[in-house]
């Protein structure tokens, strides 16, 4: 992200936003918004102070300011000290600083690292709205996969360097293998002759998970007529649904330490 944001100059290649280095571009720059690790806020000043100052570089005004800080749910501490801040106000003050001048691209590093669920809950919601805001493109940096899951449309996962995978969310966990699907049976169904039903209807890879009957379908076959010959043999079905792989399933397969 350092290098991108041309804070880092890279050992080979080149790293382009907007079609070019932003090394040796401040006029880009002044296009871009980021948060990396530190809110990139002074303790020692108010919200309102802080924002002042990055208001001040990109010519935005007090109005803006408040309504900003209103947004985050932070216009109530506008004048309180950000040293007295929370860990998850400071993360939500730094977004507020890294939108300030509606930046087209928005690079943010970790942006819920260190937070408890409810505060990461806070940032992911403030993330989406912020954006929509500013209109901007944003590019996050995150170990915490549910969370890009949760936000991400589209995920490039990097293995010492390199891209490893790259894609929609929806398309990284459908996977290119065949449709799975997970079918639980009502209590005391004969479990034997639900797989003897299944694999005549056409299914494939039949196994048990736990309490859950795990198949592949080939694609000319609707799970429609797989229910259907379960049914019609007398075998009642509680839940059947089409199963994805999380986004974690995606990782691992892509670093090669894939378990299944």
């Amino acid at each position: 992200m350092r290098l991108f944001l041309g804070l880092l100059r890279p050992g080979a290649g080149e790293a382009f936003v907007f079609g070019t280095p932003l090394a040796d571009r401040p006029d880009l720059r002044r296009r871009v918004g980021v948060l990396l690790e530190q809110s990139g806020m002074t303790d020692r000043l108010t919200a309102r102070e802080n924002l002042a100052f990055y208001g001040a570089l990109h010519g935005v005004g007090c109005e803006t300011i408040d309504d900003r800080l209103a947004h985050a749910g932070l216009l109530e501490r506008a004048d309180d000290r950000v040293g007295t801040f929370s860990t998850g106000m400071k993360r939500r003050l730094g977004l507020v600083r890294a939108t300030l001048h509606d930046p087209e691209v928005l690079f943010l590093d970790e942006p819920s690292s260190g937070l408890d669920p409810a505060a990461q809950a806070e940032i992911r919601d403030l993330i989406t709205s912020l954006a929509r805001q500013s209109g901007a493109a944003v590019l996050i940096n995150s170990h915490h996969l549910d969370e890009i899951e949760r936000i991400g449309d589209r995920v490039a996962i990097l293995d010492k360097g390199r891209l490893a995978a790259l894609g929609s969310v929806d398309a990284l966990r459908r996977g290119t293998g065949p449709r799975r699907y997970g079918i639980r049976l009502a209590t005391g169904a004969d479990r034997s002759q639900a797989e003897r039903v299944l694999g005549t209807a056409g299914a494939a890879d039949i196994a048990w998970e736990e309490d859950e009957l795990v198949l592949s379908l080939p694609p000319d076959l609707a799970p429609a007529a797989l229910l259907g010959a379960l049914l019609g043999a007398g075998i009642g079905v509680e839940e059947a649904r089409y199963r994805t792989r999380s986004l974690e399933d995606v990782y691992l397969s892509a670093m090669g330490r894939a378990t299944a």
